[in-house]
Order: C-alpha cells, then structure tokens, then sequence
C-alpha cells in the first residue's frame, strides 16, 4: 500500500465510513428485518433526515424528552414529539439522540420472538422486524430514495403532531380502555378478502382525526402463507399506517392486522 493512501483511509475510517453499518432500502409503509446485537445497543438512523418518533413495547427511554429552545443554541432543532410510552414489560430500553435525530435501542431479556418497531420521520413510517442475534453492536441505516416531491404530491407530509396522533392511535388500538378521547366499538365482522384467508373486523377505535381497525387474519388453506403491510395498503382507504403482528402463517395459524386511516379519507 502506498504511504500517501494510508492516513487518507484512517481518515476515513475515523469519519464512520468504514464502519460496519445494515444499510436497508425502504420507502413509506415498508417492512425492514434485520438482525440487532442481543447484548449490546443498536444505532438506528434515516439517511438524509431525522428520526421523529419511535412506537414499540418499549421499557424504558432516555434522552426523549423534547428540551425547551436553548437560547444560546440559535439554529438549534428540537422535536417537539413527546418520549415514547414506556411498559414496564417492554422489549427494548431507548436512547433518543435529539440534536442528530437518531435513536439507540437495546434488547431486554432474551428469546426468538422477533420485536418489532415503528421508526418515523415526518415525512413517513417504517416498520422495523428486529432479530436479536450473536453480533457486535452496529447501526441500521433507513434509505429511503422515494422523490420527495412525488410523495407529497400522492400522501399529505406527515407533520410532528400527525405523528403523535398515530402513535396515540396505536397505544388506544393496543389498550384495554384507549380513555375518553377514543370510540371503541368491538365486532366480529367477516371481511371478504382471499379464499385462503379468513379475515375479520374485530375492533374500531375512532379518534378525533384517525380511525384504528384491528383485523384477524387466519390462513385456512393447506400451505403456508406469507404477508405483506403493501397488501393492506390501499391509497384510496386513506391508510396511515399498516402493521402485521405474524408475517409467516402456518394452516391454521392466526395474526393480528393493525390498520390506520385518516378520518376525512375513509372510504
């Protein structure tokens, strides 16, 4: 190796651009898997903007709360999203670093069910299938290179307080009693959907400017079947936000569908 190149490279190292990073192309509503380091935290970032909002079972979070305007920080900017809601049965324990707009979340307890997340920025939402395994700690990098042009032109943007009522949504769909602000309606409602499926409305949570459908999906056919959010995903219903309990369904095998709609798009 030629002298001159090697402080160039150690530069380059030292600016994280050798460093091991899960690089996972996405766009608005996809699923991302990818394997966590079961004994060490994990970086989460988007590329090219800022993470805004986290929803899961999480434990414990530090560093979420939005800090009051710094004065002597002129250009400085804080999200005004509120820390996530915490359970003492949690799966992760969160690290939020507001200034960069980046999270760090660290396994609790061990196990193979797989955790899932819903990572925001405001402009749209992934959902995050996270396996912990044997490896070293390392950074899930969210590129997203939909056209941001295009996308506003088919979805509002998301703005902060449009992200927060997803997320209150989500807490009230997953909620015994969501409180006052929601109308539950609870059914058992058969819902034509694939000969392979049977699939039912099971729940309704009405909020002043979001709708929350708990669906049931069973797989009574004779092979396995595999799902997808893009299936519940349908532009003229309005959907804000899709989320699958059980992506893989042996015959027989049930899940949970979450599904989220905009009040003024239903259909």
């Amino acid at each position: 190796m030629n002298r001159k190149t090697l402080p160039w490279l150690v530069a380059l190292c030292a600016s994280a651009m050798c460093s091991a990073e899960q690089v996972r192309p996405a766009k608005d509503g996809a699923t991302i898997e990818v394997a966590i380091a079961k004994d060490a935290p994990t970086r989460i970032r988007i590329q090219g903007d800022r993470i805004v909002d986290v929803v899961g079972n999480v434990q414990s979070s530090t560093g979420c709360d939005p800090r009051p305007p710094d004065a002597g920080a002129a250009g400085a900017v804080i999200p005004s999203t509120p820390a996530p809601v915490t359970s003492a049965r949690g799966d992760v324990m969160l690290n939020c670093d507001l200034e960069r707009g980046e999270v760090f979340i660290s396994p609790v307890g061990a196990g193979d069910k797989p955790i899932s997340l819903f990572i925001s920025s405001a402009r749209a939402t992934y959902t995050l299938r996270l396996r912990r395994a044997d490896i070293e700690a390392d950074t899930i990098v969210i590129d997203d290179r939909s056209p941001r042009a295009s996308s506003a032109a088919t979805r509002p943007q998301r703005s902060a307080s449009h992200v927060r009522a997803a997320k209150g949504m989500l807490v009230a769909m997953a909620s015994v009693r969501p409180g006052a602000a929601y109308r539950v309606e609870d059914m058992e409602r058969p819902i034509a959907l694939w000969k392979e499926a049977d699939f039912k409305l099971v729940r309704k949570v009405e909020g002043q400017d979001l709708v929350g459908e708990l669906y049931s999906l069973t797989n009574i056919s004779a092979t396995p079947m595999v799902l997808a959010e893009q299936e519940f995903d349908r532009e003229e219903g309005g959907v804000v936000a899709v989320a699958i309990e059980h992506h893989n369904l042996q015959p027989g095998d049930a899940t949970s569908v979450f599904v989220i709609r905009s009040q003024e798009e239903r259909p």
